[in-house]
């Protein structure tokens, strides 16, 4: 019988490349505790983010290789992943997150909460360890959304306890005021409490933290960036024109703070608003189009109630939609490298 050696198991592995990185799981550092006992052999592919929409075609694939390297009888592949951060030392997030993306629109009423609660959802579902800080302060429907009523207590050193629902932790300006009390601060006052957000809640340990951006390009907009070395953002829109034009200054507004746009996704997509005008708008401004989110009574009922689509209709073509988007995002996150604050000229 032949021996089956480490070297053997990892050279078969090599044929097994990653379709985002473009690199095989070998160099890629993926392919962690290798064990051969005779014939059998388990190993595990630690990748980069437990949302990775090819996890199971890597697992196969892996699986396939080492089964046809001669002398092996079983294989055993273990997955798990272990996410790492883009945010350089210059910020104000805590120590454990990982990666700030802005959820933001040119202009309200496109359902950019709804987006960033479902995402949030659709992370966490797959094991990753998500937050969801809802900054639109004059406008805060994070709590409603998600179910969650009451106020944040303080943590033992003064901070404050994000709220948590659905595996999400959140924080919310709607946690702290009165429904129906409106809040009505400027522009310092707005920086202020994202600034506390981020230094005065203790997250922990957070691979995503989704920012719930105001609709529009002001103060909120200029303030995270000076805060945070964002990961990225993620603009939404409605198909129809009128929609798109605003969303166009949204991406003119992230290139002017040098935050990256990392997708655009089209919501409420079907026969009432039109469709397709989110991806040619992505397609004209050279940015990545994530997906369409059809235009469903379910994710009204699901946000109203507060429990996401994604878990309360887990089966619907949305919440499906919604999955994807997700694992797209988690991927092309996966790609980039840390960076420092921008220097910013607005």
């Amino acid at each position: 019988m032949t021996e089956v050696t480490e070297r053997a198991v990892l050279d078969a592995l090599r044929a097994v490349m990653d379709p985002d990185l473009h690199r095989d799981v070998v160099a890629l550092g993926f392919v962690k505790d290798v064990k051969i006992c005779g014939g059998a052999v388990g190993f595990t592919l630690e990748l980069t983010t437990p949302a990775c929409p090819v996890k199971e075609q890597l697992q196969q694939q892996a699986y396939a290789a080492v089964a046809a390297v001669e002398g092996v009888e079983t294989v055993n592949v273990k997955l798990t992943a272990q996410v790492k951060s883009t945010l350089g030392p210059a910020s104000a997030a805590g120590e454990g997150i990982k990666n700030v993306i802005a959820v933001t629109s040119g202009k309200g009423g496109v359902g950019k909460t709804t987006c960033a609660v479902n995402l949030a959802a659709a992370l966490a579902q797959t094991g990753a360890k998500v937050g969801l800080l809802d900054a639109d302060v004059y406008g805060p429907n994070v709590p409603v959304m998600m179910g969650i009523k009451g106020n944040p207590q303080a943590a033992p050193g003064g901070k404050i306890l994000p709220l948590e629902a659905h595996g999400i932790k959140t924080i919310s300006v709607g946690y702290m005021v009165e429904d129906g009390q409106p809040v009505m601060w400027r522009g310092p006052m707005l920086h202020r409490a994202l600034e506390q957000f981020f230094k005065d809640v203790e997250w922990g340990e957070i691979d995503y933290l989704l920012v719930d951006m105001p609709p529009g390009t002001g103060d909120a907009q200029i303030s995270l960036a000076q805060l945070v070395p964002l990961t990225g953002a993620v603009v939404v829109t409605m198909p129809q024109e009128v929609s798109l034009t605003d969303v166009r200054r949204a991406i003119g507004m992230c290139k002017q703070v040098k935050c990256d746009v990392l997708g655009i996704i089209e919501n409420m997509s079907g026969d009432i608003f039109g469709q397709g005008g989110g991806e040619k708008t992505a397609t004209a401004y050279g940015v990545p189009y994530l997906g369409t989110i059809p235009l469903q009574p379910s994710v009204r009922q699901g946000g109203d109630a507060g429990t996401p689509v994604v878990l309360a209709d887990p089966d619907s073509e949305v919440a499906q939609s919604f999955r994807t988007i997700a694992g797209q995002l988690a991927a092309t996150i996966s790609t980039r490298k840390a960076f420092e604050l921008p220097i910013l000229q607005v």
